[in-house]
């Protein structure tokens, strides 16, 4: 029977095997302790963050509704992966339906493009308000910051759409076992019974495109920022200000880096499969980790609003 003859019908599960090389029990009790810890972590510091932020109304400003946004993201971004993943580390529960592993695809592909394009408007926010503090105020309200949201959101599941579509309509019928730790885009597409060059081509221009342009936005951003800084005073303001900014940039790094590094590691013949998925997975988790950290709980303006909020809480009891 040829390829051509087989539908996406042909297959309705999917085997996720999680790491080649990492299959044994113990391997997996501690890679299941690990991202559970990372996961509770990332969940609850966001969830802090969104917190600390409806409750003071003194935060409603265009960047803390932006970090706010990305703290949503990042719940969200991990929800997606993490509990799969977990679930597959201590129960071996690696089966995952058709429809379930394309949503799963769907969500974590647009989530992560939105965050790159919310990353690109953060860094465009804090040139405008180091660079033309004079002006801020009327270049950068809270109305245009939602709508700048808004389209973050939307244009990260609009720039899937069609790489997505032309999966679903690959034939499926064998072998059913994605080598990642989730329904990754290109693993997925390793699995099809047809020729997949124009769907791998139009997934990596799409994702380098969306990684390289964000990428030279920010620091664009960044270079405009640490050129201000230098005209600073003091050597404790510049040193402040180069490590914020150098904080900043280890974690986009890593987020757009790896990223572009894993999409080009499947076209580079004898990549390490285990390599190549602990990038991914370090990717996803790395990040949002970090960001509540780098972004929020090294801010005075977060870490007065959150003691306030405790000591009013305890008058009140």
């Amino acid at each position: 029977m040829s390829n051509t003859n087989h539908t996406v019908s042909s297959v309705t599960e999917f085997i996720i095997i999680g790491f080649p090389g990492l299959q044994d029990q113990g391997n997996k009790t501690i890679l299941f302790s690990v991202f559970l810890v990372a996961y509770l972590i990332i969940v609850l510091g966001n969830l802090l963050i969104i917190f600390i932020f409806v409750y003071d109304e003194s935060l409603h400003t265009p960047m803390y509704i932006l970090i706010c946004n990305l703290a949503v993201l990042d719940i969200c971004l991990t929800t997606i992966t993490l509990p799969k993943m977990l679930a597959l580390f201590l129960f071996n529960s690696s089966l995952i339906s058709f429809n379930a592993c394309f949503t799963q695809m769907f969500f974590f592909l647009g989530l992560g493009v939105a965050e790159s394009f919310l990353l690109t408007v953060m860094a465009y926010d804090r040139y405008l308000a180091i660079c033309k503090p004079l002006h801020y105020h009327d270049l950068m309200t809270n109305s245009l910051a939602i709508r700048h949201v808004m389209w973050c959101w939307v244009g990260g599941f609009l720039a899937i759409i069609i790489p997505l579509i032309l999966a679903l309509r690959l034939p499926f019928c064998g072998p059913d076992k994605i080598l990642h730790c989730f329904c990754d885009h290109s693993s997925v597409l390793r699995l099809a019974c047809a020729n997949v060059v124009i769907n791998s081509i139009l997934g990596l221009t799409i994702a380098l495109s969306v990684v390289l342009i964000s990428l030279l936005l920010i620091l664009l951003s960044y270079m405009m920022i640490i050129k201000s800084v230098l005209v600073i005073s003091t050597s404790e303001g510049r040193t402040k200000a180069f490590s914020t900014c150098t904080s900043h940039l280890l974690v986009i790094s890593v987020f757009f880096l790896t990223a572009a590094g894993v999409y080009i590691s499947y076209r580079i013949p004898g990549t390490s499969e285990d390599l190549r998925i602990m990038a991914a997975v370090f990717q996803n988790v790395f990040p949002p980790l970090m960001n509540p950290i780098i972004y929020c709980l090294r801010t005075k303006e977060i870490r007065d609003s959150f003691v306030k909020i405790l000591m009013k809480r305890r008058v009140l009891a």
